[in-house]
């Protein structure tokens, strides 16, 4: 996405790939957001994913909605799909749903579910690693908070780690007709729904 220069309002959501950045710009020569297409210039992600992890991005510049969105206290509910190593026991999941202890804190109560089907996203260019004697399951969980790498540290503590991130879900807005690395403009309808459910006023659609 290379940035263009506009003055207007903007709602974009992206289907992030695996390995790729959740910024326009990298030192290091990295893939970025500017490797897929014009967007305009002053729009950010509303909450990044990290390299390894893949899906639904929002990007805007209405600083407002964006403040909205990342800033704790709000609890803006985002939802993952994330497979991990073993078949989790359900007294495992519940500590994931009471809350777990990460670097000294407790995470907030979350939406956890073990899925009965492996969910259908296309093949990862860098295939997860397989051990024959370990199988895999998917869960779905739902957060209200964003930490750092929060789903694979609260996955890890219950000695099940994440081998594969998908972010499904921002709010109400989902994956649904996007492929990696494609992206759409939010509908105005859409855009009406997320700025009364988080109550921002004065926008341009």
């Amino acid at each position: 996405m290379q940035k263009t220069t506009t003055h207007s309002i903007h709602y974009i959501l992206f289907y992030k790939p695996y390995g790729v950045l959740s910024q326009f710009t990298d030192a290091e020569g990295r893939p970025t957001l500017k490797d897929f297409g014009p967007v305009p210039a002053d729009v950010y992600a509303a909450g990044r994913l990290d390299a390894g992890s893949e899906g639904l991005l929002l990007l805007t510049n209405n600083t407002a909605l964006n403040h909205r969105l990342t800033e704790p206290r709000y609890e803006h509910p985002r939802t993952y799909l994330a497979q991990i190593e073993k078949i989790p026991s359900e007294p495992s999941l519940q500590k994931l749903r009471d809350g777990i202890v990460i670097e000294g804190k407790k995470t907030r109560p979350a939406v956890v579910t073990l899925l009965n089907d492996e969910p259908h996203f296309p093949p990862r260019p860098v295939p997860i690693r397989f051990r024959k004697s370990v199988p895999t399951a998917w869960i779905e969980i739902t957060l209200s908070e964003g930490r750092n790498h929060q789903v694979r540290k609260m996955t890890a503590a219950i000695g099940h780690p994440t081998l594969r991130l998908v972010r499904s879900k921002i709010g109400f807005l989902t994956l649904e007709g996007l492929k990696p690395g494609k992206h759409r403009l939010l509908q105005p309808e859409e855009i009406k729904m997320l700025m009364e459910s988080k109550k921002v006023r004065n926008f341009v659609a």
